[in-house]
């Protein structure tokens, strides 16, 4: 009953982050409205993080599985997209680069300013 209680929860903020998107004309994935409506709700203890770790564990365990038919669905097109693969794959390399030293960068600015404030 309890795993039962938890799934309701989560299906709950689900359906919320689909309406949400529904009416915010915005190009944002539902999940993300999600996410971030849940994370609202875990801060402000409105969902204590007792009430969904159970069954929020199971979908963190049960997310690789989850991403298998996306995977071979991209090897299915694999043939029509070669023409374009090494172009993405610049892309994503470059982005991931540019993600990872912009947050250096504020991560390394955050810990300076942290350390200036306890002087």
């Amino acid at each position: 009953m309890k795993y039962l209680h938890e799934a309701v929860i989560i299906a709950a903020v689900t359906f919320a982050a689909e309406i949400i998107k529904f009416f915010v004309p915005l190009p944002v994935p539902a999940s993300i409205y999600g996410l971030i409506l849940l994370f609202v709700l875990l801060k402000s203890r409105a969902v204590k993080l007792e009430q969904i770790e159970h069954v929020g564990g199971l979908l963190l365990e049960l997310m690789p599985l989850l991403l298998v038919p996306a995977s071979v669905s991209f090897l299915t097109v694999l043939d029509t997209i070669q023409g374009m693969l090494l172009p993405v794959l610049i892309m994503g390399f470059v982005g991931t680069v540019l993600v990872m030293l912009v947050t250096g960068a504020v991560s390394q600015a955050l810990v300076q300013r942290n350390g200036e404030d306890d002087k």
